[in-house]
């Protein structure tokens, strides 16, 4: 009889042990959000960074991300986009859009609607014909 109970006790032991590691042990983020949602914040509100400050600190954000392997947040790109296209780079505004487009293809007729507006890819180099 008590070397059941010892039994026992050491399974229930060893079960409550991989109850309690099985719990911590932690799933690594998908995204890497770091400071994008305070930088859609500013934006919004036109307040803290300007829009050229917004764009270097979210540009680092993106390069520290794909050091670590990780995806950008749904929105980053756009976010991104748009911020370029505030401080008038309509062709890194229309190279963000479409990589966000590609990121997450559930965006693709909002990104398009935002492409459209841009109005058509300039081509450079060419004469426009009258």
């Amino acid at each position: 009889m008590k070397r059941r109970r010892t039994s026992l006790r050491r399974l229930a032991l060893g079960a409550a042990a991989g109850f309690v590691a099985g719990c911590a042990t932690q799933a690594p983020p998908l995204y890497s959000w770091e400071a994008f949602p305070r930088h859609q914040y500013d934006t919004l509100l036109r307040e803290g960074k300007s829009p050229l400050e917004q764009i270097r600190a979210m540009e680092s954000q993106a390069e520290k991300a794909r050091a670590k392997g990780l995806a950008l947040p749904p929105g980053f790109r756009a976010h991104l986009g748009m911020l370029h296209l505030t401080v008038g780079d309509a062709d890194a505004a229309r190279r963000y859009l479409e990589a966000e487009k590609a990121a997450f293809p559930e965006a693709e007729a909002y990104m398009d609607r935002l492409l459209e507006r841009l109005g058509p890819r300039e081509t450079r180099g060419t004469a426009n014909p009258a």
